[in-house]
């Protein structure tokens, strides 16, 4: 329970269906600056759980988040990376440390806020922690509201961790989750949600940066494809592929970052039509409705938590990776990102954007 009204629903719902809860709030921040895990956060938690008549508990993982989060996030930038720290938190914190306290106190199931939806494999009823379950995969399939939809973030969840999480929200909309939140008299219904990441006060993540790392990233030149010096820049980690706003330069034409490079400390700026690419290879790959892609299939694909699925070809091209090849151009491919495979609304499953090849800007 993070104190929002998603998860204050989710206990409210599960609730209804016969189940026992304990509501539990996750501390990922020791103090100071963060929109998550503050006293006004916890405490609206712990009211919404005195509310629907359920034990709450405070659980600390501020050295488990600085470990699995906050320093991948920091060393990803500073590969010239743009990291999805989201994700990383739910892949280790939510669905695996919460999962293995539920079990340490007997609990069945893990239940979250997310907006997405879990298929239990034909014929399984719900098993609890060790218990064998029938042939088959659960599937994880898209949030029933297109624009809360968060199977995008949740791609790296295997058979055991779906097979003990439920998201009650996932055929319903914000709407109704709010409506929901008033009818039981949750504080908490009207609460408005965050956008940043959390951990990143007011988003500056070159500031973040430097005051957690104690390193000043030094400002260089901005040059354009041909290496003609247009500017200064403050600190490669301040920007990401595909940047337009905040670069400082006055020219004809808009331009756009195209590339970073830490060996010089240059940041390459280019027209628009620079940025598009159509092949790229994904590491760490998680696959969710099948073991393997023992052929190249023709699946929907989003390198962006809010773009639309787009056409391509996913190859598997060894035991975590896969390389997509893309229909149509696509704009500003990041590597850090994800990139999560579609087949209609069932997630196939999703891995890390290592490479993208630029396409010439004759090609498009």
């Amino acid at each position: 329970m993070s104190g929002g009204v998603d998860s204050a629903a989710a206990a409210a719902l599960m609730l209804d269906r016969g189940y026992d809860c304990v509501g539990v709030t996750m501390k990922l921040i020791a103090s100071g600056g963060s929109k998550c895990c503050s006293l006004e956060d916890i405490n609206d938690a712990r009211l919404a759980a005195w509310k629907l008549r359920i034990p709450h508990y405070v659980l600390n993982y501020t050295e488990d988040f600085k470990r699995f989060v906050v320093e991948p996030f920091i060393a990803a930038y500073e590969r010239g990376e743009t990291p999805n720290p989201c994700i990383e938190c739910n892949r280790h914190l939510k669905f695996r440390r919460l999962i293995r306290r539920a079990r340490e106190l007997e609990a069945e199931l893990l239940v979250t806020g997310h907006y997405a939806r879990i298929e239990r494999p034909a014929g399984s009823g719900t098993a609890g922690p060790g218990q064998e379950r029938p042939a088959g995969r659960w599937l994880l399939r898209k949030g029933r509201d297109p624009k809360k939809d968060q199977s995008y973030v949740l791609y790296m969840l295997g058979q055991e961790e779906l097979a003990h999480t439920r998201f009650p929200l996932g055929e319903m909309t914000k709407a109704e989750v709010r409506e929901l939140a008033l009818k039981r008299g949750l504080a908490n219904a009207g609460k408005r949600e965050s956008q940043d990441i959390c951990f990143v006060p007011g988003g500056d993540y070159g500031t973040f940066m430097e005051t957690y790392t104690g390193r000043h990233y030094a400002p260089g030149d901005i040059t354009d494809e041909g290496g003609r010096i247009l500017g200064r820049h403050r600190g490669l980690v301040r920007y990401t592929l595909g940047q337009r706003r905040g670069l400082g330069i006055a020219r004809g034409e808009p331009v756009y970052v195209e590339a970073k490079h830490r060996e010089t400390n240059t940041l390459v700026v280019g027209p628009e039509q620079s940025l598009y690419s159509k092949n790229l290879t994904v590491e760490g790959v998680n696959l969710i409705a099948c073991q393997s892609i023992p052929q190249p299939l023709r699946l929907g694909v989003k390198t962006r938590y809010l773009q639309r699925e787009q056409w391509a070809q996913v190859e598997q091209t060894g035991p975590s990776a896969v390389h997509i090849e893309f229909e149509e151009p696509q704009r500003a491919i990041t590597p850090g990102q994800a990139a999560v495979f579609y087949d209609g609304d069932i997630v196939v499953g999703g891995g890390t954007i290592l490479h993208t090849s630029r396409m010439p800007p004759n090609a498009l």
